[in-house]
């Protein structure tokens, strides 16, 4: 394992992170769960990174637990995140990232993960009806305060960091990266490089797409996320499932999987500090050794991006700039 400073923070982290979003949303079983985390560990994967929303604080529970009965916590940094709120239904959540929620979410957090800190905390996504400046306020407090080691935010834009940076210090972001969705490399992470502000990336496997576990036939139950994505349906689908048997065939050529090729790639892009990796069993952890010790040439780029050229004709298009959950006072128009 590769490990790296994380910004300007204090703390040291492996490049690859363990990734929980979507624990216990459709059946996780908890002991698998938990000897994943295990796992992760002993293959010294020190960042766990979570969120209240990931299973509606299940998520947390489970990582709490598993800290405290292998008293691991010392050992683990752990990300979690905040600034988002939803029904008492659990079915639709949006942009909270007011001082008094924050105040609120990360009691329940601390209580969750059983701990009296949090090594990272970011902000979920951004919240247009909260100003920057009272969120940033929030957090500058609670680092102050020694309850959160590092400062954070995630799916923010470079003006939106810059905003941030005025009030408190800002350590790291984290941004949706993978082969098949490059939009921020040339605009936010460019930014953090420029700033030395850290950076995991988010979706580092395109939703499985880059295991190249999936076929045309593939069938996503109704509570997964994926049923209703783009990436996963018609013809685009095809095409991306077309791009991965090919990048299995450049990966099986320098003897590794298409999931080893697909992280390596991440992680040699320019401003990348974690590339996080989600798993939901310990055999998800077993290609993790096989990312480290080789490297991916010029050519190698090269001939992933030709690849990427003739079999995705019809690619996602970036999001647009403000994309994000929506906020209370959209919500409370939705709901009437």
């Amino acid at each position: 394992m590769q490990y790296a400073r994380l910004g300007t923070s204090h703390l040291k982290v492996s490049r690859i992170g363990m990734g929980t979003g979507g624990w216990m949303w459709d059946g996780m079983d908890e002991s698998e769960a938990t000897y994943a985390l295990h796992r992760a560990v002993d293959l010294g994967i020190n960042l766990i990174d979570t969120a209240p929303l990931y299973g509606f604080g299940r998520a947390e529970e489970i990582i709490g637990k598993a800290l405290a009965e292998s008293r691991s916590r010392n050992r683990v940094v752990i990300a979690t995140k905040a600034g988002l709120e939803w029904d008492a239904r659990r079915r639709i959540w949006w942009c909270n990232a007011s001082r008094k929620r924050i105040l609120e979410e990360i009691e329940q957090s601390l209580r969750r993960l059983r701990t009296d800190w949090i090594d990272l905390y970011q902000i979920h996504w951004p919240d247009p009806e909260t100003p920057i400046e009272e969120t940033a306020e929030t957090l500058l407090s609670l680092y102050e305060k020694g309850v959160i080691r590092a400062v954070g935010v995630s799916n923010f834009r470079p003006e939106q960091m810059e905003a941030w940076r005025k009030v408190a210090p800002l350590h790291a972001n984290q941004l949706q990266l993978n082969l098949f969705r490059r939009h921020f490399l040339e605009t936010a992470f460019r930014h953090c490089r420029r700033h030395d502000i850290g950076t995991l990336t988010w979706g580092t496997l395109a939703g499985g797409l880059l295991t190249g576990k999936f076929s045309a036939d593939t069938a996503f139950p109704e509570n997964d996320a994926r049923r209703h994505d783009p990436m996963f349906q018609g013809e685009r689908f095809r095409q991306y499932l077309a791009a991965t048997e090919e990048l299995k065939k450049t990966a099986a050529e320098r003897g590794r999987t298409v999931t080893q090729l697909a992280v390596r790639w991440t992680l040699q892009q320019p401003g990348v500090t974690v590339a996080l990796w989600g798993a939901r069993r310990p055999d998800h952890l077993d290609e993790v050794p096989g990312v480290f010790g080789w490297s991916l040439s010029d050519r190698d780029f090269a001939r992933i991006d030709d690849i990427l050229r003739k079999t995705v004709t019809n690619p996602l298009p970036p999001p647009p700039p403000d994309f994000r959950p929506p906020s209370r006072s959209e919500m409370k128009r939705w709901r009437r």
